[in-house]
């Protein structure tokens, strides 16, 4: 452990009495629904919550895309995010015209992948919701991304991450630990997946953590790793592979960029640090270091590299940027232990289950 990492933790355990008092409020609010005092509204309407306990990075808009792409075929899916970090307010729905300054960085994202299904934003997901079937009457299902905290809503089928190296039964409230919600709330979710595991994890492994989780009956738990693809150009698209000779510039700035490191330490010569903070708006300013930083590797092979969620931030940048080798990595999960077929039919079973329920 580093002098960094050890003040940082050391720094954390001396915000103990915030993190109790934080605690204690998440606690009471959860009381207060789950007795009824305060209410959850229900829609009779397939509802799907991907979210999380904790602060940081699980996967969940990976999660989201991967939902997309396994319904989208077989029906007309919408979503709905926050929009954190937007300047905008209130409820917005995505157009041929819309910026990631106006719905944020991910659901821009999701935008520019499936152009074809609706995609929302909205502070207020009660208000929202609402609106987005009055736009968009045809919708069939949807995704509430990052929602699970927020119980205003009650949601048909929760979808809970936890990250394999911070599983959530081992955190504790912030600012102490990383919780934003209490642990006992895994309970409400009807799957939770443990994201980001080694792509070799073993049976005995899977059930230690299955045993930590003390899942209820009910609940089903899968496990996923990490998968990039192939990086594309974040203009033309052109495709083109990491390979063991290149120097890359990374331009990053997500939560928790710690996988993505080890993996360019596995595929590339080396590679060079570009960071910024999560959800960060880029200047021309920055832009500027970008150049400058890559035009100081020395190696005639060499590239920069950014993910999905920081390219939707710097395509506004065409000018800027159309001569600089600039690609993105896409992400998505691999379901562990072959069951991803397994998860597939839990997700469509809930959709065709409610939609029997409205047709009876």
């Amino acid at each position: 452990m580093n002098f960094n990492t050890f003040f940082y933790k050391s720094f954390r355990i001396l915000l103990l009495p915030f993190a109790l008092l934080y605690g204690f409020i998440i606690i009471i609010r959860n009381w207060l629904f789950d007795k009824n005092y305060l209410h959850s509204a229900e829609f009779n309407f397939p509802l799907i919550c991907v979210g999380n306990l904790a602060v940081g990075g699980t996967g969940k808009s990976p999660m989201v895309e991967y939902l997309v792409g396994l319904l989208e075929p077989f029906y007309a899916v919408a979503t709905l995010s926050r929009g954190y970090k937007r300047k905008t307010q209130g409820y917005a729905l995505a157009d041929e015209n819309t910026t990631a300054l106006e719905i944020g960085d991910e659901p821009m994202q999701f935008h520019k992948k499936f152009p074809d299904i609706a995609v929302a934003v909205g502070e207020s997901r009660i208000e929202a919701i609402p609106q987005l079937l009055h736009d968009k009457p045809e919708t069939e299902v949807i995704i509430l991304d990052d929602a699970f905290q927020h119980r205003a809503i009650k949601a048909g089928l929760n979808i809970l991450l936890t990250e394999y190296n911070d599983i959530f039964t081992n955190d504790f409230f912030l600012p102490t630990g990383d919780l934003r919600d209490a642990q006992s709330s895994y309970k409400r979710a009807q799957i939770i997946i443990v994201t980001k595991c080694p792509p070799y994890l073993g049976e005995v492994e899977k059930k230690s953590i299955i045993k930590d989780i003390n899942s209820l009956p009910h609940q089903k738990i899968f496990f996923t790793a990490i998968e990039y693809g192939r990086p594309y150009h974040i203009f033309s698209e052109k495709q083109r592979f990491v390979t063991t000779e290149d120097e890359i510039l990374l331009v990053c700035g997500i939560a928790n960029p710690k996988p993505l490191k080890q993996y360019l330490s596995e595929h590339a010569y080396t590679y060079y640090q570009q960071d910024y903070s999560d959800h960060h708006i880029f200047s021309i300013d920055d832009l500027k270091d970008i150049r400058e930083k890559f035009e100081g590797i020395q190696s005639e092979q060499k590239f920069i590299l950014t993910t999905e969620k920081d390219a939707v931030r710097l395509i506004k940048f065409n000018e800027q940027l159309r001569d600089l080798p600039l690609y993105v990595l896409p992400i998505r999960h691999n379901f562990l232990f072959e069951e991803g077929y397994a998860f597939d039919e839990t997700v469509i079973h809930f959709i065709k289950h409610f939609q029997l329920n409205l047709v009876s």
